[in-house]
């Protein structure tokens, strides 16, 4: 690691979730640790922000991404994805399998380290495949991509569709405590290009079931009890499986979930004028799970905000609306989109910080998350009431495929630090 000057960060609003620490605060940052927390004394050649009006806080960790490296380089690189994650306040980030050749053989999980090792800005964290090449069948060695530095386990993009299959996959994963993540579709119903509903019957597109997603986390619930795995859903979006993890939670089945900024923040009436980059899988859904997404933010059910960072190129979205790719960006318009979650006064900042930093590290047993003395000085400063424009032109990354172009919010980043280092200052 590069040598770096002491940093002082004096007089902001830090905010530590982990520990329950929010108070105005000195923040010292010493050879890539956090070296205090409080009205420390600053060595001499410290280097010194004034953070008055700030918040520093974790740098926020990005449990579900798209970095398209290797195979798919002409839609984003991984250089250019860990670009954007840090211009977002994002220190850490968790590419998914679904490249080409596909994560599920550590030779893939080192390339992918070395190229973020080079790239020198947010942390990697690979999730590994499931099965082998996506598609359903044989296991991945789960043991060895562990070893290799894979933190949990998903086939995104797919479904793992064989309950026999997805039965020994938990338990495996669970004589590792490994996180199994499911992309929770039944192939066999979401088979439409959007949430299927009145917005869908009026634009003429076939649209995909509620229960589409929902049949999954029911099923995929009883094998976690089964077998007493770890199971987490990937980017949920209906009120019933929203409430089926609930249920699973309220008896102590070891269920988690996380949702996307989108699925919280619009509704299906955004592929109005057959918008591609409202186009996702899951889709946006109707405005009544739009709001079951924050009520379950708010009470805790889900734990986690993630973004499904998935770049493409134009060429793969101006087309016709169900040829369209699934997928947008969304790590640069994380934090502000989240921020509405606070301005409209259904989280505190803390709890809000909380879905971004400590637990999904707890989920996926990463040393990041926290302010505590001694871990690593990944640290994000934003101001949370600066107003500014999403503007897809002028976003860090490679691509520009989001669906928030032109939204007016209220949350920016002022600077991010990766284990001491400056590495975006906004």
């Amino acid at each position: 690691m590069t040598q770096t000057l002491p940093l002082l960060i004096r007089a902001a609003r830090v905010i530590d979730p982990a520990s329950g620490f929010d108070q105005t605060a000195d923040l010292l940052l010493v050879e890539g640790k956090i070296a205090a927390i409080g009205r420390p004394d600053a060595p001499s050649n410290a280097r010194v922000i004034d953070a008055d009006g700030l918040v520093a806080a974790p740098g926020l960790i990005d449990m579900h991404v798209h970095l398209r490296e290797p195979g798919y380089e002409y839609k984003e690189t991984i250089s250019g994805g860990v670009a954007a994650a840090v211009a977002g306040g994002v220190t850490s980030v968790c590419p998914m399998a679904n490249t080409k050749p596909v994560t599920d053989d550590p030779s893939v999980v080192g390339f992918v380290l070395d190229k973020a090792r080079k790239a020198g800005l947010a942390r990697v964290w690979p999730i590994g495949a499931i099965t082998k090449g996506l598609e359903g069948k044989e296991l991945t060695e789960m043991g060895l991509l562990l070893r290799a530095g894979c933190v949990a386990f998903s086939d995104d993009g797919r479904a793992v569709m064989d309950s026999a299959v997805m039965r020994r996959a938990l338990d495996y994963a669970r004589s590792f405590n490994a996180l199994i993540i499911q992309h929770a579709e039944d192939a066999n119903l979401a088979c439409g290009c959007m949430n299927e509903g009145p917005v869908s019957t009026r634009l003429g597109l076939p649209g995909i079931p509620n229960v589409s997603e929902e049949i999954l986390v029911d099923r995929d619930i009883r094998l976690a009890a089964l077998t007493g795995a770890r199971y987490h859903v990937a980017h949920i979006s209906t009120t019933g499986a929203v409430e089926a993890v609930a249920a699973a939670r309220a008896k102590g089945l070891p269920v988690s979930c996380e949702v996307a900024p989108h699925h919280f923040a619009l509704n299906d009436e955004a592929v109005t004028g057959y918008v591609t980059n409202a186009k996702m899988a899951p889709p946006l859904r109707s405005e009544r799970d739009r709001l079951a997404m924050r009520e379950a933010l708010a009470r805790g059910i889900i734990e986690a905000i993630a973004t499904d960072h998935a770049p493409h190129d134009l060429d793969s979205k101006r087309v016709e609306f169900c040829h369209a790719a699934n997928g947008v960006v969304g790590l640069e318009t994380l934090l502000p989109i989240a921020l509405e979650l606070v301005h409209d006064g259904v989280l505190t900042l803390s709890d809000c910080l909380a879905k971004m930093t400590c637990n999904p590290a707890r989920l996926l047993n990463i040393p990041r998350g926290t302010l505590k003395v001694g871990e690593a000085a990944d640290v994000v400063i934003f101001d949370p009431n600066q107003p500014w424009t999403i503007d897809a032109r002028k976003l860090h990354g490679t691509a520009r495929n989001t669906p928030f172009h032109g939204r007016p919010t209220r949350g920016k980043v002022h600077w991010t630090f990766v284990e001491g280092r400056s590495v975006f200052q906004g």
